[in-house]
């Protein structure tokens, strides 16, 4: 169906006999849609825009120590800078430790059907088993933080690596997650993985000292439409 733009209200009435019966009529400085009926313009009161199966994957607004307070310390972190930007999914932080797989993480139902993507829902991944065992991102992508930057290329994260404590399946490296994620001393180490490779699962060994990236997931999705 042709939509005819508009530039306002005025312009539209003005108009409005030349428009076709069941023709949409978009106004730009009301952002508006109206119908033209028989006897006149209707205005579609609700627009409905579905919105795809997606998880999202966005980093946090700073780079961390190994010292996040625990897994749980992180997974609050997620949590409220989602929060923070009215995002309605639940977090957790891109972390595996003691007694968390980091592959577990994502509910089981949505680990195959549904892709990861940005702040931006621009794809990432095709689904979320697709990142383990040597899974790359999609090129040009970027990886956003909650609030905006590209942490690829802004100042905010010097080194351009994440935490993620795990093998390249996914699993709890074996004291790779410098204590359970409450130790930032230089003489333990944390698993980590370079982002300039796209590869989110690297086996490269960092000091707990380190300032590095860390990511957070929408753990399920939450089917909704916006109005």
């Amino acid at each position: 169906m042709k939509v005819t733009v508009l530039r306002s209200y005025d312009i539209m009435t003005a108009t409005a006999r030349r428009q076709p019966e069941g023709s949409l009529v978009y106004i730009l400085d009301q952002t508006d849609l109206y119908l033209r009926v028989r006897d006149g313009i209707r205005q579609v009161s609700r627009v409905i825009t579905l919105v795809f199966p997606q998880l999202h994957l966005i980093a946090l607004n700073s780079p961390q120590t190994g010292f996040m307070k625990g897994i749980r310390g992180a997974d609050f972190l997620c949590f409220t800078q989602a929060q923070a930007i009215g995002m309605k999914g639940t977090f957790r932080a891109f972390l595996s430790a003691r007694l968390q797989d980091l592959q577990s993480i994502v509910r089981r139902a949505d680990r195959d059907r549904m892709p990861i993507v940005n702040l931006k829902d621009e794809v990432l991944f095709d689904s979320w088993n697709s990142i383990f065992n040597h899974g790359t991102m999609k090129e040009n992508v970027p990886i956003y933080s909650f609030d905006g930057k590209n942490v690829l290329t802004d100042s905010t994260w010097p080194e351009k690596m994440i935490w993620h404590g795990s093998t390249s399946a996914g699993h709890q490296h074996m004291d790779g997650y410098c204590e359970t994620w409450r130790v930032g001393d230089h003489a333990v180490s944390g698993m980590a993985s370079s982002l300039h490779n796209g590869n989110l699962l690297e086996q490269s060994s960092s000091s707990c000292s380190s300032s590095l990236v860390v990511l957070c997931i929408e753990n399920s999705y939450v089917g909704q439409a916006k109005r």
